[in-house]
């Protein structure tokens, strides 16, 4: 555990890690409680990007960043006088929307919300005179549902629009676009507030996939440019699956290589405290899989295809816990090798797909089967104990395996 006096010399820490030419981190993944500082530690990262120095001798900014900050950049107008045309109106001298006009996000900003909302949103624009030059920017956004226009979504709806913005403009920094020459760092700090576990976990899988994609993104010439990343959040679910999804290898690739950290303010007098670690905060597991276990009820419960995602990180958290990197740990407890090569194969194909939360896809008969029996077998084998869940009807438990049994050829 190392002790920081204040937020620039922590701030200088974290920059070494990203950049130490012996062994630097792609991305640094920090978990603190709420009221810890984690909001003006992003903005102390980002103005320490932007200090002039002998690297940087114009001031240039060198961070994209999404904090609460962000999210004030967003204010309601909601026509008190008329009340019938609301907006959510946008700030206007912030750089944040600079290049929106030439970036042309609407396309990629309505592909992330429909995996979240079911509602429509329009940019309306405005001149606006920067120094000596007019440029176009943003000026409100209206949103729609259906043959309904002018509606006022909730807190939690509005969070997840902003989000989509910021996911939609990192993607814009990662193309090259010239908007963002320069930038070599995201920060990224709670970027889930007022989300639900279902949205949460939706957000993590997205955000993963394209920090996946900074880590190892190249420049024209084919050579390695990465954009460094720090990501913080004090929701323990979300911290948990972004650790799973950049912490393991996916279609061939690699995982990221990332550190983890807990930080932590011990006194009121400024001074913090960073924790490497490699676990993550709190396990989730078994709540998780009593949960499954009602939806798998084939009387009272209902399975949705999303359920599969839920299962298989459930399955890498056991396999984490054994100190095992991959959830083939698991199925090499089951007796049947065929029934192992089946279980690998539905929860490798019907674990990764695009599913949008908020109009979920009931599963097939057929898979609804093997989801009770995968689900059945894996509670049976390593004897959970899943409060508020009837027992899954089974044969005598088999004893769970311990760590020397899984080193199987």
């Amino acid at each position: 555990m190392s002790t920081y006096k204040n937020l620039k010399s922590l701030v200088a820490r974290l920059r070494d890690d990203l950049n130490n030419p012996t062994g630097p981190a792609s991305l640094l993944l920090i978990y603190a409680y709420n009221r810890t500082g984690k909001t003006r530690l992003s903005m102390e990262f980002k103005d320490a990007g932007k200090r002039k120095n002998k690297r940087n001798p114009t001031g240039t900014p060198d961070t994209l960043y999404f904090n609460a900050f962000t999210e004030d950049l967003f204010v309601w107008e909601n026509d008190l006088e008329g009340d019938s045309v609301r907006r959510l109106q946008l700030n206007e001298k912030s750089s944040f929307f600079n290049a929106m006009t030439e970036l042309a996000l609407d396309q990629t900003i309505a592909q992330y919300l429909s995996r979240y909302a079911d509602f429509d949103f329009d940019f309306a624009y405005k001149e606006v005179r920067q120094g000596k030059e007019t440029v176009s920017k943003p000026d409100y956004v209206s949103f729609s549902k259906g043959a309904e226009t002018n509606i006022k979504v909730s807190r939690g709806e509005q969070n997840i629009f902003i989000w989509c913005v910021f996911m939609a403009i990192c993607e814009r920094m990662l193309d090259g676009n010239q908007s963002y020459q320069g930038r070599k760092y995201l920060y990224i700090d709670d970027p889930i507030s007022s989300l639900d576990d279902n949205n949460a976990i939706s957000v993590a899988c997205d955000l993963a996939k394209l920090l996946r994609r900074a880590a190892t993104r190249k420049n024209a010439d084919g050579e390695p440019a990465p954009i460094k990343v720090i990501f913080s959040s004090h929701h323990a679910l979300f911290f948990n699956v972004m650790c799973n999804e950049v912490g393991r290898k996916t279609d061939d690739l690699p995982s990221v290589d990332h550190r983890r950290y807990f930080l932590h303010r011990p006194s009121g007098d400024g001074t913090y405290t960073l924790q490497a670690t490699e676990d993550t905060p709190f396990f989730h597991h078994v709540a998780t899989l009593a949960e499954l276990q009602r939806a798998a009820d084939p009387k009272k419960g209902k399975l949705y295809t999303f359920h599969f995602n839920a299962l298989r990180s459930v399955m890498e958290k056991t396999a984490s816990f054994f100190g095992h990197p991959s959830i083939s740990f698991c199925l090499r407890a089951l007796d049947n090798d065929e029934d192992r090569a089946l279980f690998n194969r539905a929860l490798n194909l019907l674990s990764h797909g695009a599913y949008a939360i908020h109009e979920p896809t009931e599963m097939g008969e057929d898979n609804k089967e093997l989801f009770r029996r995968i689900l059945r077998e894996f509670v049976t084998r390593f004897e959970f104990h899943l409060p508020g869940a009837a027992p899954a009807p089974h044969p005598a438990p088999a004893p769970a395996p311990v760590a020397q049994e899984a080193q199987v050829q």
